[in-house]
């Protein structure tokens, strides 16, 4: 039996289903599953009532998990009793979107709170290239889009939003649905060689199956500038508000059926107790927080 296990029962409770559970502790619903089990053959006897379609837990399980939370927070009191400065060099990769959001907010509370600790932003902007250099051990912790398997279990996933795609068009523009802005209007595609562009292409071919883009940018400061001048209708992760206000774009969402893309934190499952890497992935946890969306 290890903490982790532990840990993974308590967020079974608290969220309410195994796969809730898994998104919360990054693990996928087969992991959560082992680890149960394995919590089950250590104590001898079930944890979950699995005779209904949602499994439910005991009330043993109940037990165990207070008696968890109880150690958890006496360890955490302990750990807070005997703080040291939290120091050194810390390489954080960011995707681009990300670089003008979240992050600097988060950087000036990291500085609030650990002026010794020297954050360093490498020049990397890519969600496959972060999880490659993270793998390499050249970067602590990436804050980047989750795929859309779920990542690798090898790493600590901490999912922060949920960012919908939204379809932007001219302030001008008459049309009123994402479909007749499209027949009406240029497609200004966002770069399709990043995940989050194959993900925004097969929206928009969902609706017009045959259209070709005229434009492909990364950039999503180009592509709200190209929108705005009317050159095009595009859909994209939902930008900031700033950038949407300041252009003055009309924001059409996309429906039930909207895709969206998971922002995330990730770090190596090695790294899971290094005060360094806690304290980074608490900062960005309370900015997300503090932001609301």
């Amino acid at each position: 039996m290890n903490l982790t296990a532990l840990n993974t029962l308590r967020a079974i409770l608290v969220h309410g289903s195994f796969t809730a559970a898994g998104a919360a502790v990054g693990c996928t619903p087969s992991a959560v599953s082992l680890q149960i089990k394995q919590l089950e053959e250590f104590f001898g006897q079930p944890l979950f009532d699995r005779s209904t379609r949602v499994p439910r837990p005991t009330e043993f399980a109940v037990e165990i998990a207070n008696a968890a939370t109880d150690f958890s927070n006496r360890i955490d009191a302990l750990r807070v009793n005997r703080t040291r400065v939290v120091e050194g060099r810390f390489r954080l990769g960011v995707i681009t979107s990300m670089q003008s959001e979240l992050l600097p907010p988060a950087l000036r509370l990291l500085r609030e709170r650990h002026p010794a600790l020297d954050i360093k932003v490498p020049p990397l902007n890519d969600t496959d290239e972060l999880l490659m250099q993270l793998r390499a051990g050249r970067i602590d912790a990436a804050l980047l889009v989750r795929p859309e398997n779920g990542g690798s279990s090898r790493m600590s996933w901490l999912e922060l939003r949920r960012q919908p795609y939204v379809m932007l068009a001219p302030a001008g523009a008459k049309e009123t649905t994402p479909r007749a802005l499209l027949a009406a209007h240029d497609w200004i595609a966002y770069d399709t060689s990043l995940s989050g562009g194959r993900v925004a292409a097969r929206h928009v071919r969902t609706l017009m199956p045959e259209l070709n883009s005229t434009w492909e940018f990364r950039s999503m400061d180009a592509i709200v500038s190209m929108v705005s001048l009317g050159l095009g209708v595009t859909v994209v992760p939902q930008p900031r508000q700033p950038l949407l206000e300041a252009y003055g774009l009309k924001v059409i969402p996309l429906g039930r059926q909207a895709p969206f893309r998971r922002i995330a934190m990730v770090w190596r499952r090695a790294d899971e107790d290094n005060r360094v890497v806690s304290e980074v992935v608490a900062a960005f946890k309370d900015v997300q927080g503090a932001d609301g969306t």
